[in-house]
C-alpha cells in the first residue's frame, strides 16, 4: 500500500509556471513507476506524464511535450511535475498515481492515486 499526496496547484496566468509535488508514504517508493494524470470538468481523466522507478524512462502526452517535465527524488519519496508555458486548456485537477509495473499511460495501469490538486490557468 502507498499513500500519495499532491501539492503545488493553484491559479496562474497563461504563460506562467507551476511545480506540482506528490509525496509518497508507505511501501518503498522506488518500487513504483509514477504517473501524472489530469481531469478537466466534464472530461475523462487523461495521461500527462510518467517516469520509471529509476527515472531512466520518461514519457509525455503530446499535448504537454516540451512544456512539462516530470522528475523524481527517491530519497525524498517525491515525484514532481514542472509545468511551464501554461495554457488555459491545462486547467484541470492533477493526480499522481503509482504502480509496480513499467511506466504506463492508461488510468487502469495504476494501482494507487492521490486526491488531486487543482490547477487553474487564466487566459
Amino acid at each position: 500500500q502507498v499513500h500519495l499526496v499532491e501539492s503545488g496547484g493553484g491559479l496562474v496566468q497563461a504563460g506562467g509556471s507551476l511545480r506540482l509535488s506528490c509525496a509518497a508514504s508507505g511501501r518503498i517508493f522506488n518500487m513504483y513507476a509514477m504517473g501524472w494524470f489530469r481531469q478537466a470538468p466534464g472530461k475523462e481523466r487523461e495521461f500527462v506524464a510518467t517516469i520509471s522507478r529509476t527515472g531512466s524512462s520518461i514519457y509525455y502526452a503530446d499535448s504537454v511535450k516540451g512544456r512539462f517535465t516530470i522528475s523524481r527524488d527517491n530519497a525524498k519519496n517525491t515525484v514532481y511535475l514542472q509545468m511551464s508555458s501554461l495554457k488555459a486548456e491545462d486547467t484541470a485537477v492533477y493526480y499522481c498515481a503509482a504502480q509496480v509495473k513499467l511506466p504506463g499511460t492508461r488510468v487502469r495501469d495504476y494501482d494507487y492515486w492521490g486526491q488531486g490538486t487543482q490547477v487553474t490557468v487564466s487566459s
